[in-house]
């Protein structure tokens, strides 16, 4: 592979190669069940930048699998924590006791103290941005970086596509780096959205059937046999009861989501729960259905989240071998482009 090329991929991304102190600009995607301690470590081991999906961990449990994490590798990876979990705070105090150097805050619009609690405590805040305007409040908050991810993603998505994200927001916001996430499967669209500003990318569906990944087996043949249109969001049942939606493979799982909904909107009607208690509820209800999929292998009742790239998704592969084959389709565009 021509040097220069390498070079002007390192000189694209270098704002997020700084920031993430890694080789690639390339976050893991933090996938509950998934992105623990093995797929983390593998993905930093491999010059990436895994990311710990805390979901619904309490400070404990997540102080095990950052100490796990970090006896596999000593490169820098990051936390995921989830803005709604209750022990917010505590689960940032476990992070920054361990010396993680980078926290993810998802799962809604992070407060500015908590990004201040982070920050003060010597981490890294990287946080999503759904919009414009929110992209802007976050980095007067004073997040570090932020990742922009479409609906094609896997998991709880937005409204919006990747493709008209990255319009609105990378040419508005430079003063910090921002990773794009949703439907990125080959080298070529990285390149595309280093071009169009990003600092580089974030990585989920095309890592689950890495060899490193804990998935049942079930869960990545499942993956390997499924295409595009196989990717499903599902809907919301009642407009008084906002509930994110959520892309996954179509299976009962499903139907069964589709039933708790409706009776968390019940028991919200007779008064027996808040809607954030409910929503925390349906994250349980994801968090456990999810499990039941990935953990023991029940690709019919269990959550199948995954992305609309999931139809490139062909073979089990090492983390580094599916790090490689996107790079170098990576410089193969750069070279195409430079040689045109």
């Amino acid at each position: 592979m021509n040097a220069t090329a390498e070079q002007h991929l390192d000189k694209m991304w270098e704002r997020g190669r700084e920031l993430l102190g890694t080789r690639y600009a390339t976050l893991g995607g933090a996938m509950s069940w998934i992105s623990e301690s093995n797929l983390v470590s593998a993905i930093s081991n491999a010059g990436g930048f895994g990311v710990i999906a805390g979901g619904s961990m309490m400070p404990d449990q997540l102080g095990e699998v950052i100490i796990a994490t970090q006896k596999k590798t000593d490169k820098p990876f990051g936390v995921n924590l989830i803005t709604m979990h209750p022990e917010l705070d505590a689960l940032i105090d476990k992070c920054l006791e361990l010396k993680v150097s980078h926290i993810v805050l998802a799962g809604g619009l992070p407060s500015g103290a908590s990004i201040k609690r982070a920050k003060d405590g010597g981490a890294k805040v990287i946080c999503f941005a759904p919009a414009l305007a929110l992209a802007k409040r976050l980095v007067r908050s004073g997040a570090d970086g932020l990742v922009i991810e479409g609906n094609e993603a896997g998991g709880h998505i937005g409204p919006v596509s990747t493709s008209v994200l990255a319009q609105e927001i990378l040419p508005a916001i430079t003063e910090v780096p921002v990773f794009v996430a949703g439907g990125i499967g080959r080298g070529e669209a990285i390149v595309s959205y280093l071009e169009m500003g990003a600092s580089g990318v974030q990585l989920g569906t095309r890592l689950v059937c890495a060899t490193e990944c804990i998935a049942h087996e079930n869960f990545k043949k499942a993956f390997i046999r499924a295409q595009a249109r196989d990717a499903v969001s599902t809907a919301q049942i009642d407009p008084r009861f906002p509930v994110i939606p959520v892309r996954a493979l179509a299976n009962d799982g499903t139907r069964l989501f589709m039933e708790k909904q409706k009776e968390v909107v019940d028991r919200f009607d007779k008064g027996e729960l808040t809607i954030p208690e409910g929503q925390l509820e349906i994250e349980h209800f994801w968090v456990g259905a999810l499990k039941r999929a990935v953990i023991d292998g029940d690709v019919e009742n269990g959550s199948m989240m995954a992305g609309q790239i999931v139809g490139l998704v062909k073979q089990e592969q090492s983390t580094e071998e599916i790090l490689t084959e996107l790079l170098n389709q990576a410089k193969t565009a750069i070279e195409a482009k430079n040689t045109a």
